[in-house]
């Protein structure tokens, strides 16, 4: 497995990397095909962040955590993976093999998902929000960042960028969870309609996608 470690706001640190590297390897070894790792470290108010992001065929598996300690919170990360990878490895094993790229997946591919998390100014809230919108993949300057920060509501805490995949329902959903994400942008393989399964805090999830209006019936005159 290819593994990246990037460490951000503090320094590089070989301990971290290896502790890292050990933690993601016990997960390689459940996986039939892991491709790449990516490890994001950083340092924000004193919390320490762990990212982890595990490619295996078509799938990602990603655990994010935060705690006052950065081996605690890889410890965290990787358990929320690992939680996931025991949950569905019989469907990954079974889905290995059979991928196979739609006939519109090409179109698909010029778009990406990018999802902006933002924190609320103290003023207003101290919680986090999100925005998730879909771009082509080379769109230029986030208009709807540069406004949140001219108004002074929130400041960007992190983007993320996603490629669209073609998938069923149960797939994404399956793909969500595997993330650990609370929804999933993708393009429905029934519907072929770009589409959102998300989690209902009720349980269970919940589905978007666009539908057009039947066509109006047009007056006949008398």
């Amino acid at each position: 497995m290819q593994l990246n470690i990037t460490f951000r706001q503090f320094g590089a640190s070989d301990s971290l990397k290896e502790y890292a590297r050990e933690k993601v390897d016990r997960v390689n070894r459940l996986l039939d095909r892991a491709g790449e790792a990516h490890v994001v470290l950083s340092l924000e108010r004193h919390l320490h962040h762990a990212d982890i992001t595990i490619h295996s065929g078509a799938w990602i598996l990603r655990g994010r955590e935060k705690s006052d300690d950065m081996y605690a919170s890889i410890d965290l990360a990787m358990d929320k993976i690992e939680r996931q990878l025991r949950r569905y490895r019989d469907k990954l094993k079974s889905h290995h093999g059979k991928e196979k790229v739609h006939h519109r997946q090409d179109l698909v591919n010029t778009l990406k998902v990018r999802h902006d998390v933002f924190e609320v100014s103290e003023s207003l809230d101290s919680t986090e929000a999100s925005v998730t919108s879909v771009t082509p993949a080379t769109a230029g300057a986030r208009a709807d960042t540069a406004q949140a920060g001219e108004a002074g509501i929130a400041r960007l805490v992190r983007t993320t960028h996603l490629a669209i995949q073609s998938l069923s329902v149960d797939d994404a959903v399956m793909q969500m969870n595997l993330m650990n994400n609370d929804f999933y942008v993708f393009q429905n393989q029934q519907s072929q309609a770009l589409s959102i399964v998300y989690r209902r805090k009720e349980g269970g999830f919940g589905l978007i996608e666009p539908h057009l209006p039947s066509e109006p019936v047009a007056a006949t005159g008398t």
